[in-house]
C-alpha cells in the first residue's frame, strides 16, 4: 500500500497524509515550529496502537457473542528516555456492557494480541528511504 505525506504550504509545517481515500493532517506543536493543525507523527502513531486496541476489541466480541457496549482506549506516552530506545506507551481499556470478569479478562487479553501491538513490541522493522 503507497501513503504519501504531501506539504501543505499554507502553514509552516503542516503535512496532509493520504491513504487510501482518507486524509490526515499532521503537524508539529509551535515550539516545534510548527502550528499544532494536526496530530504530530509521535501522536499518530501512539493512536495507531490505541485504535488497535478498540477495534480488536469490538471484532474479537462480535466473534465470540460477548456483549461489549462501548470501548474507549486512553494511551499515554512516556517519551522521557526515547533517545535511549526506551518508549513507554500506557494503554487503558474502558469496557461497557453487561460482561463478566472472565469476558473482561477476555477482552483485555484479545487487546493485548493486536496486530499493531505484536508489530511495535516483536518485530524488527526495516525501513529504507531514498531519492526520487
Amino acid at each position: 500500500m503507497l501513503i504519501k505525506a504531501i506539504r501543505d504550504q499554507s502553514l509552516p509545517m503542516r503535512h496532509i497524509v493520504h491513504v487510501r481515500n482518507h486524509l490526515i493532517s499532521t503537524d508539529v506543536l509551535p515550539d516545534e515550529g510548527g502550528s499544532d493543525a494536526g496530530p504530530s507523527p509521535h501522536d499518530l502513531y501512539d493512536a495507531a496502537l490505541a485504535a488497535c486496541k478498540a477495534l480488536t476489541v469490538v471484532w474479537f466480541a462480535k466473534r465470540k457473542g460477548i456483549p461489549l457496549e462501548q470501548v474507549e482506549t486512553t494511551t499515554e506516552r512516556d517519551a522521557s528516555e526515547e533517545r535511549k530506545g526506551i518508549y513507554r506507551l500506557a494503554v487503558t481499556l474502558h469496557l461497557s456492557g453487561e460482561l463478566s470478569d472472565a469476558q473482561r479478562q477476555e477482552l483485555l487479553a484479545a487487546a493485548e494480541k493486536c496486530p499493531v501491538h505484536k508489530l511495535m513490541s516483536t518485530t524488527s522493522t526495516e525501513i529504507s528511504t531514498v531519492l526520487a
